[in-house]
């Protein structure tokens, strides 16, 4: 059980990189594939807003990954659940305000995730 919470968490890192990158640095390319339902004309005047949502999403992973790194057991698995939590809040505010893609795409994992951790515990 123990591998398989550890990919998820990796996956949901991943995820959220991917996220960061492209709201950061490829917002008036890949964002426009991503949100095509968003205006064209308003990519470039909010590049500035989603490189600031980018890199909420670089923290996000950033936490994850950094719970691969603390040798305690128990304060690593508490790291994971409060960013994974986080990630989960976010996704469901996201799909509640945005778009309910978002609700699969960023919460389901993360919600999958914490299922697993508790189940484990």
């Amino acid at each position: 059980m123990t591998i398989a919470i550890n990919i998820l968490i990796a996956f949901v890192a991943v995820l959220h990189l991917y996220f960061a990158w492209f709201e950061m640095f490829a917002w008036e390319t890949r964002g426009r594939k991503v949100f095509r339902q968003f205006p064209s004309e308003l990519f470039t005047p909010t590049k500035a807003l989603a490189a600031n949502q980018g890199l909420y999403n670089a923290f996000l992973a950033a936490g994850l990954v950094w719970s691969f790194f603390i040798t305690d057991g128990s304060w690593s698995t508490y790291v994971a659940v409060f960013f994974l939590c986080c990630v989960a809040i976010a996704g469901i505010y996201g799909a509640l305000t945005a778009s309910k893609k978002i609700l699969y795409v960023q919460a389901l994992p993360a919600l999958l995730t914490l299922l697993l951790i508790y189940i484990s515990a």
